[in-house]
């Protein structure tokens, strides 16, 4: 067939930009930030986290009380100017006795959190990646683990280890990396078989380099997700060991040690000995599970616009 002029049409000049891309490109980051930000209640989340991180910094300097100052002369006073949260049955003052519980719940929890980060995401990184029989192996001792109770865990590190913060961390951290090492395994093995990480491999990378380079960015969303809502777990664990006696001891004060404190006094009407060490555990909860489900929508693909 002959090729003529008439087969061809001029483009109109209008016409020129309407293929354009006009949005400008935004990065994956950029993005999973811009949703995050839409969300108000995981922003609001995120407020109440870091109000109750400075008021655990700088609550002591804020009240003129320090928190282990007694004064049997005040012991189980109400909430007023004075005593702004009330006293417990030693007079001590218990807005500063919960700013500095709330120090030792949240590096506890924060803590053991970055352990099980640690461990889990070296342990399910290359169970994921090597795969085949040493992958059968590294989750059948998961699987064992995971068949151990917790609370005979704790009681054994309490004997062994003594009662104290360290031994605390260490029994949140004994178990509770499996969830991440599961789930970091899965995510690796779905993206080990893309053509990147083939490439890669096929260039002469290492198992090392393919993991930090190209496995655990890609993974990255997924496990700051498990890392936010790993926290409020490990903070409820340690209010619960805390509560039944075996968790932080004296004269060390966590908010599960308070609730302990001041379960006998409740039904003497002292209700906000009880009240502000429970509240705070379940708003600081609160908050770090509605940032973890904001998290979660930010960094889903799916949620890209």
């Amino acid at each position: 067939m002959a090729v003529s002029n008439e087969l061809f049409v001029p483009m109109n000049k209008e016409n020129i930009h309407a293929e354009t891309i006009v949005r400008p490109k935004i990065s994956y980051w950029r993005g999973a930030w811009i949703r995050l930000l839409s969300n108000k209640l995981a922003m609001l989340g995120l407020l109440v986290i870091l109000l109750v991180s400075l008021m655990a910094v700088f609550g002591s300097a804020i009240s003129p009380y320090n928190h282990t100052d007694q004064s049997l002369l005040e012991s189980n006073q109400p909430p007023s100017a004075k005593h702004w949260f009330g006293t417990d049955e030693l007079g001590r003052d218990v807005f500063a006795r919960i700013w500095y519980g709330a120090k030792i719940s949240l590096f506890i929890g924060l803590m053991a959190a970055l352990i099980d980060l640690f461990i889990g995401v070296i342990y399910g990184g290359v169970a994921g990646y090597l795969g085949g029989n040493v992958d059968n192996v590294m989750m059948r001792i998961v699987d064992i683990l995971y068949g151990i109770p917790y609370l005979l865990m704790v009681i054994l590190l309490m004997v062994v280890m003594g009662p104290g913060l360290l031994t605390i961390i260490a029994a949140l951290s004994a178990t509770g990396w499996l969830g991440m090492a599961r789930t970091v395994r899965g995510q690796v093995m779905q993206l080990k078989a893309s053509e990147y990480v083939l490439a890669a491999r096929t260039l002469g990378g290492r198992m090392p380099y393919i993991i930090r380079k190209h496995l655990l960015p890609n993974t990255l969303g997924i496990i700051i997700v498990h890392v936010t809502f790993s926290v409020p777990s490990a903070i409820f664990a340690e209010a619960f060991l805390s509560f039944i006696g075996l968790g932080v001891q004296p004269p060390l004060a966590s908010w599960g040690v308070m609730a302990n404190d001041a379960l006998p006094t409740i039904l003497s009407g002292h209700w906000w000995r009880l009240f502000f060490p429970a509240f705070f555990i379940s708003l600081t909860m609160l908050a770090f599970n509605v940032l973890g489900d904001g998290l979660r929508d930010a960094f889903d693909p799916r949620q890209r616009r």
